[in-house]
């Protein structure tokens, strides 16, 4: 038994602080005053000393891809690259420092880096040529690709487009270097995994879990999972005594066939895994289909096109779909629907009306995930159906914000990423980081959703709409709100008697010092389960 004491625990129960906590077994015994939480232990509790620092619940990242975010961390950095000639000259010296490698990884490239947005193989092949190169856009939608890795796919002038992706070609028909959407994940990234070894998936696994623990995060929603990182989930729990040291909850990616039945089948097999790891570290949770895409590769699902005149199809039609959402309900499943235009957030719930109608009154608690754009019905539909809000603050960020808000135009711009408009018409909201297509740190996200402001280059000015959480609510989002979101609510998301002993401890004092402290602020101590999972020197290193 464990009794921390001297401490700021913000509960997430109202708006007052306790100061004592007493764990038990893993789980939360008492949060109060001192004198009642030692009277509560005994006498041989152990006394931990908190110095005055601030505890917040665990931060559970609601919507993140662990696998990819191992991946990430070991590539090439492109975020910052903002010009083609950063963007070669880091190619150049990954190139130079790793000669022996087969290929180069690169990650987190944006559009409006290349001239017009349209990055081509030959601006790769200037830089590297003689590897294969592959370079994951910031939003993990698209693949950019040299000459080299195109002929090692194979992809030609014949090569079909797949179902929900496309190609891109130059005006001859041969692929001119970028893969969008399914294309990306068919011919680029299935490629990759099939070349990936088993230990270098779980080396990445294991580093996504250090990283997540290291920045406060006790439990996660890994969105899209598939059979390799279910695989090296459990081969890494497996060599960790059978648990891993955050709860992990996924959604299987249900991608669209063109099927039906196949369609169906993959559901029926994410019931099966639903029902096998229900009592697991792992749990499997529901599916996931991607209604489209992103708007800075047009390829969102907007009912009314971009500036420039293109818009995004939907990779799941509402003929497609319906099906499939209406098997998942029935069938007890989550569902997480990827839905970024608002013609896509009105497809899925569309879907989810037609599920309702079919199935009747049942316990559900299903998500739209992203919601970056939606039309000004929606919140108001998605609170009726009881349909949690899964948003990113961190997507909003000003680095990323120009080639966004270009493409929407200046009416549509001022009215995404409305988190309060969902909060105000009776959605519940959690808020996440979707990892690695923005940056995993909770703080940082908490830094964004309550000033407006960039994380990743602070002296930006913030960027409209002007709309702000208070921190008090924003933490609340990223803890009690993405538990409720992941059904988990019974079981963790506020530091209360009965639930899990999942917390943080900061270093400095946000609501004391103020926001621009969560760009600094670092993590005294993680506790998951009642196990320090992360700690500094100062409280006793890690374990």
């Amino acid at each position: 038994m464990q009794v921390y004491i001297n401490a700021k625990i913000f509960t997430g129960a109202d708006d007052a602080f306790a100061e004592a906590m007493v764990v038990n077994d893993g789980i939360i015994q008492y949060v109060g005053h001192t004198t009642d939480a030692l009277a509560s232990a005994g006498p041989r509790a152990r006394i931990v000393d908190l110095a005055g620092r601030v505890v917040l619940p665990g931060f559970i990242d609601a919507h993140c891809h662990l696998l990819m975010l191992g991946e990430a961390l070991q590539s090439v950095q492109l975020t910052d690259a903002r010009s083609v000639g950063a963007i070669q000259e880091r190619l150049r010296s990954a190139n130079s420092a790793a000669p022996h490698a087969g290929r180069l990884i690169g990650s987190g490239w944006l559009f409006d880096a290349i001239p017009g947005g349209h990055p081509t193989a030959a601006i790769i092949d200037a830089a590297v040529r003689d590897v294969p190169v592959y370079l994951t856009a910031n939003d993990y939608h698209s693949c950019w690709v040299n000459t080299a890795a195109l002929n090692e796919l194979g992809v030609t002038a014949n090569t079909p487009d797949p179902l929900g992706g496309t190609i891109g070609r130059n005006v001859d028909g041969t692929p001119n270097g970028v893969l969008y959407e399914t294309a990306a994940h068919q011919l680029a990234w299935d490629f990759l995994t099939s070349v990936q070894t088993n230990a270098e998936r779980d080396a990445a696994i294991e580093l996504a879990l250090n990283a997540y623990a290291s920045a406060g995060v006790t439990a996660v929603v890994d969105m899209a999972l598939n059979q390799p990182g279910l695989d090296a989930l459990r081969r890494v729990a497996d060599a960790r005594g059978g648990e891993l040291p955050i709860t992990v909850i996924a959604h299987w990616l249900a991608e669209n066939s063109g099927d039906a039945e196949q369609n169906l089948a993959s559901v029926d097999y994410a019931r099966a895994l639903a029902e096998e790891t229900s009592h697991s570290s792992i749990r499997v949770a529901g599916i996931k289909p991607v209604l489209d895409g992103t708007i800075d590769a047009c390829t969102a699902a907007m009912g009314t096109p971009y500036t420039n005149g293109q818009n995004g199809a939907l990779i799941w039609p509402l003929a497609d779909l319906e099906p499939v959402v209406a098997h998942a309900d029935a069938a007890g499943l989550q569902i997480a629907m990827h839905a970024i235009g608002d013609l896509a957030s009105d497809t899925a719930l569309d879907a989810l009306d037609r599920a309702h109608e079919l199935n009747g009154p049942r316990p559900r608690r299903h998500r739209i995930e992203h919601l970056e754009y939606s039309s000004t019905r929606t919140p108001a539909r998605m609170a009726q159906l009881g349909v949690v809000a899964s948003m990113q603050p961190v997507h909003a960020d000003p680095a990323i914000w120009d080639n966004w808000a270009m493409l929407l135009g200046d009416e549509r711009a001022a009215a995404g990423f409305a988190w309060n408009a969902f909060v105000d018409a009776g959605a519940e909201l959690a808020i996440s980081t979707d990892a690695p297509t923005a940056p995993h740190l909770p703080l940082h996200n908490l830094y964004v959703a309550t000033t407006r402001s960039s994380s990743l280059d602070p002296s930006l000015s913030a960027s409209p709409p002007p709309s702000a959480m208070t921190l008090r609510d924003a933490i609340g989002y990223a803890t009690a709100g993405a538990a409720y979101s992941a059904n988990e609510d019974a079981r963790r998301g506020k530091l209360v008697a009965g639930l899990s002993a999942d917390f943080v401890v900061l270093t400095d004092d946000p609501f004391e010092e103020g926001a621009s402290v969560l760009l600094t602020d670092g993590v005294a101590l993680t506790v998951s389960r009642g196990e320090v999972i992360a700690a500094d020197a100062s409280l006793g290193g890690r374990k």
